[in-house]
């Protein structure tokens, strides 16, 4: 029962940061709108929203109601990993800076950044979100919730997200 305890207190740490990044983002949506800043993608964020609260959700319910072990072997490593995914979420929003948001707005004349992380790939954000919803409902052996989150995310950043991003940046000169 500890670990179920110590596990709801991870998510619900998890749920605050992600209140939080809802109101850095309405800030940079704001910011964003104050200079022109142009919004795609609107019909599938709805989704992404659920989709991430159901995560949470889906960490506590798997785990409660299905009375999932803790497995020290896979879950130190998992929440290692899930810490790490933090870090490199920070680190994007730190490098994109008023820019960082988590719906598709593109503010003319701004560019591209490609500095920080974005040196190494175009998507390193959803890099973190995909290790996190494997690695962060594995910390306590909630294997349904990894895979139903992973193959919806899937569907959502592959088919939907990641091309509108591309779109939207394509004609944005690079800027670090």
């Amino acid at each position: 029962m500890t670990s179920q305890v110590l596990f709801a207190a991870l998510i619900l740490a998890t749920g605050a940061e992600r209140l939080y990044e809802v109101v850095l983002s309405k800030r940079n949506a704001a910011w964003a709108f104050e200079r022109g800043g142009k919004e795609f993608g609107q019909r599938h964020y709805p989704f992404m929203v659920a989709l991430h609260a159901a995560l949470l959700l889906g960490c506590l319910a798997e785990v409660f109601l299905a009375d999932r072990p803790f497995i020290g072997w896979l879950g130190w490593p998992m929440l290692v990993i899930a810490l790490g995914c933090q870090v490199l979420r920070y680190w994007c929003i730190n490098t994109l800076g008023h820019q960082w948001n988590s719906r598709v707005i593109i503010v003319p004349g701004a560019g591209r950044v490609t500095g920080g992380p974005y040196r190494v790939f175009s998507h390193p954000n959803y890099a973190a979100v995909i290790a996190e919803g494997i690695a962060l409902p594995l910390v306590h052996s909630a294997w349904v919730t990894a895979i139903a989150f992973t193959v919806v995310n899937a569907i959502l950043l592959f088919g939907f997200r990641i091309p509108t991003e591309e779109k939207a940046l394509a004609d944005l000169e690079p800027m670090t």
